[in-house]
């Protein structure tokens, strides 16, 4: 008999119908003797619609206000479900985030969970019934309703599972899993059995968009193992873990992870003084916009053209943060590029292994792509190349290190 914490996404509950095969599911889990603890979005499209709303109303809607509307989404879900399963003569109930007591920052749309108080639940799986948890949601200190951003169900389900000390957090979703890269991209990937903590991290990262990459850190520091499943396609998923693959010929990479939603700016002939740096990176991130890739061009003598990439949707915010700095910095000019896109290289066995990034540059140089730049990491390698060369890229890496292939352990 073991603890599980389900999560089911918006596609998952995206009707009724989906709704009653979700509980048929755990139902099945039920029967076997488990534990379980289930944590919804809302139905496929209902966050945007809410947003939209918001929208015709407030161009920029209050932070608050925005948490009240938006987390209603969960709350019908959780209560329909709760419905379907004691329809089946499965007893349950349903819990907001408020209800489970989901302490947060106060941080509107973008909270970070403090703690959780597991009693509630705990008091009804020992009554025999399965807990329907509302996901993305918590409350502040004052008892605001707050949310986690975008895809912060799968934060909320680890967190659960974290807090109940789950035996595992399945994740379900409309892919069986965690693929090489994206099937649509590349028609060669291959579904991974097994992958490690970090690379599933630098993967969420890096633009792969299976699990958020919140929830993949939550799940490494408490050390609460995923599983990557399909709603609709009964299999193994993939197993995310501590733990690297006990094969005997364990891969060099596991994956490619690629992000098209990227931009660049380039600020021109910034003086070369102590503090530049900071003066440019600190006023963007006091306007929050996250910085990714970052290169300092020394090609001008006494000066350096600085380059950095951000979320593209944030490309006009943060030339107008810059602007404001440049009488004070003293730099030229400012250039942007929204036709770039993110490709990154990963896996634990590059640490063992000379001659990655050769490969890799080799791939892409036999297709004639152009590299603009490159930042790396341990396990990880991350290039900036012109958009339209993405699909041709991936494709071609993937190739050069065999990725389709699976390894097969050896016996002795």
């Amino acid at each position: 008999m073991a603890l599980i914490v389900q999560k089911f996404g918006g596609t998952s509950v995206g009707s009724v119908e989906r709704i009653q095969a979700v509980a048929d599911k755990i139902c099945k889990f039920k029967a076997g003797g488990h534990d379980v603890v289930v944590v919804v979005s809302a139905m496929s499209g209902e966050t945007n619609r809410l947003i939209s709303l918001a929208k015709e109303i407030q161009e920029e809607p209050d932070p608050r206000e925005m948490d009240v509307l938006v987390s209603t989404g969960e709350q019908v879900t959780i209560a329909l479900l709760c419905m379907a399963l004691k329809q089946k003569g499965q007893g349950a109930r349903s819990y907001t985030g408020g209800q489970v007591r989901i302490l947060t920052d106060n941080v509107h749309t973008k909270a970070r969970i403090q703690s959780i108080d597991e009693s509630n639940i705990r008091t009804d799986l020992d009554q025999g019934r399965v807990v329907v948890v509302a996901g993305f949601q918590g409350t502040d200190s004052e008892g605001n309703i707050t949310t986690l951003g975008r895809g912060g169900s799968d934060t909320s389900a680890v967190a659960v599972a974290a807090a109940l000390k789950a035996d595992e957090c399945q994740i379900y979703t409309d892919v069986d899993g965690v693929y090489t890269t994206d099937p649509r991209v590349c028609d060669s990937a291959r579904r991974l059995d097994q992958i490690t903590f970090e690379e599933m991290l630098e993967m969420a990262s890096q633009g792969s968009k299976v699990l958020q990459i919140r929830a993949v850190e939550f799940a490494g520091k408490y050390k609460v193992p995923l599983r990557v499943l399909s709603s609709f396609v009964d299999g193994p998923g993939t197993l995310i873990s501590l733990e690297e693959n006990s094969s005997m010929e364990n891969p060099i990479v596991s994956g490619i992870a690629f992000n098209r939603d990227e931009a660049k700016v380039t600020v021109l002939n910034v003086p070369e003084h102590p503090g530049v740096a900071y003066k440019i990176l600190g006023a963007v991130a006091e306007a929050n916009i996250e910085v990714d890739v970052i290169v300092q061009n020394s090609a001008h003598g006494d000066s350096n053209d600085f380059s950095f990439t951000i979320h593209r949707n944030e490309l006009k915010k943060t030339v107008s943060v810059l602007e404001n700095l440049k009488e004070d910095i003293g730099f030229s000019g400012i250039e942007t590029d929204d036709k770039i896109v993110k490709v990154s290289l990963v896996g634990v066995g590059m640490r063992s292994h000379a001659g990655v990034a050769a490969k890799m540059f080799e791939a892409l140089a036999l297709d004639g792509i152009n590299i603009q730049m490159i930042t790396t990491s341990e396990i990880k390698i991350t290039v900036i190349i012109e958009e339209k060369y993405l699909e041709l890229a991936v494709r071609g890496i993937h190739s050069a290190f065999e990725l389709d292939h699976k390894i097969e352990e050896e016996t002795l």
